[in-house]
């Protein structure tokens, strides 16, 4: 028992703490640009249509930032190691936040979106797998769900912050918050796996390594496509919960700021809900097959909502929130899958990766659309999203059980 009390323990020791506290940044930077975009625009000359043109051309710029950090971040945290890529990615969006702050044109702030996406894209990753690595394979999932419930968190503050202050300081607060918590940095001890890594003559950190074997590109896949439905909820019902609010009668004026707030509600419960089930089941598959189930459920509720009010399609926004609260068994099953000379690698290319499936699942919905309108466009790619998803989680092997001290082989 007094070694099942210490495992237990340690799920709060300061590696975690950090690697929760740094995801909790890393959201809050994440959610408060879309929160402060229009008088973020505003102030710097640009109105009407510019505030969208613009709005997604800065969303683009932090999206390709995020999807070349991802890489970037992944292979330097399996060459240089996990707790020197989770600071170093902190320290970037820290001082892209601060300087977000600062800027009178566009091409400035640009630049910056780029450079915080890059920053963004690394400390997820690379702290679920410092976590992963760190704890035991009993207690691995309590980790990474005090890591995601924590993190997910950020998006509450940011919302809060944003109503409370001019968008210039809330960038101010971020930031700070982020060089802060750097100072931890010198109480927080590497993996032991990686150490041990560092004299093995073994590839560290091949990205091309996971399309050169077909056994690796699946699990490698799969790894991604079950976390597609997520950003299908976030990229399609949530951010134009306003246009589907009109088009189901809801009674009561919806605004897609309080829709996301009310969905990361959701998400704080259920990535709790998620980590606590897969240690209760014993089993990764089976939690995130039940939360899958249930966000099918809750979009189900979304489009059947006709004529409800205000409150109650709110409420449906915090079902789908905690549908999709599976984030951080999503990222810990793709850690799990490989070995620890190509961990960070996956775990922070896959969640960086899924965030780009907004790209394409919003393409589909606006192609869909034209020919099944609003309602059907987005019930045909959720649909899509979800038998996706389902397929590949069962493809993937179980891993609650699996010992992750081992490496990737190579011809």
């Amino acid at each position: 028992m007094s070694g099942e009390h210490g495992r237990l323990r340690s799920v709060f020791s300061l590696p975690v703490i950090v690697a929760a506290l740094g995801y909790f940044v890393d959201i809050y930077d994440l959610v408060l640009f879309s929160i402060v975009r229009v008088p973020s625009l505003k102030a710097i000359g640009l109105d009407g249509q510019e505030l969208i043109d613009q709005g997604v051309f800065l969303l683009n710029m932090q999206m390709a930032g995020m999807l070349a950090g991802g890489i970037l971040w992944g292979i330097l945290g399996d060459r240089k190691g996990r707790l020197k890529i989770m600071f170093a990615s902190i320290f970037l969006y820290s001082v892209a936040n601060l300087a977000n702050a600062f800027v009178t044109s566009l091409p400035v702030y640009a630049a910056l979106r780029f450079v915080a996406g890059v920053g963004l894209a690394g400390e997820l990753g690379a702290g679920i797998t410092l976590v992963a690595e760190i704890l035991h394979k009993n207690v691995r999932g309590y980790g990474t769900m005090v890591v995601a419930s924590v993190g997910v968190s950020g998006a509450i503050l940011a919302n809060l912050v944003a109503k409370t202050f001019d968008w210039r300081t809330a960038f101010v607060i971020g930031g700070v918050l982020g060089l802060l918590l750097l100072i931890t940095r010198i109480s927080v001890a590497e993996s032991g796996m990686f150490r041990q890594m560092e004299t093995a003559t073994v590839s560290k950190g091949n990205f091309l390594a996971l399309f050169t074997d077909w056994d690796r590109f699946t699990r490698y896949l799969h790894s991604i496509l079950i976390g597609v439905p997520s950003w299908f909820v976030v990229g399609v019902l949530i951010t134009f919960s306003p246009e589907f609010a009109r088009a189901l009668g809801v009674q009561g004026a919806v605004s897609a700021g309080n829709a996301v707030m009310y969905c990361y509600i959701g998400l704080v419960a259920g990535d709790l809900a998620s980590g606590l089930l897969s240690q209760f089941f014993r089993s990764r598959r089976k939690a995130i097959l039940l939360f899958l189930l249930m966000t099918v459920a809750a979009v189900a509720a979304y489009f059947l909502a006709d004529g409800v009010g205000a409150g109650t399609f709110y409420a449906i926004c915090v079902a789908l929130g905690f549908g999709i609260g599976y984030w951080a068994i999503f990222v810990t099953v793709a850690a799990e899958q490989f070995g620890t000379n190509l961990r960070a690698t996956v775990a922070t290319t896959v969640p960086n990766f899924v965030r780009g499936m907004t790209v394409p699942i919003t393409m589909l919905f606006q192609w869909f659309r034209q020919s099944l309108g609003l309602e059907g466009g987005a019930l045909a790619v959720g649909a899509l999203c979800l038998a996706v998803a389902l397929f590949s989680l069962w493809r993937l092997e179980e891993t609650f059980h699996k010992d992750l001290d081992y490496f990737e082989e190579f011809l």
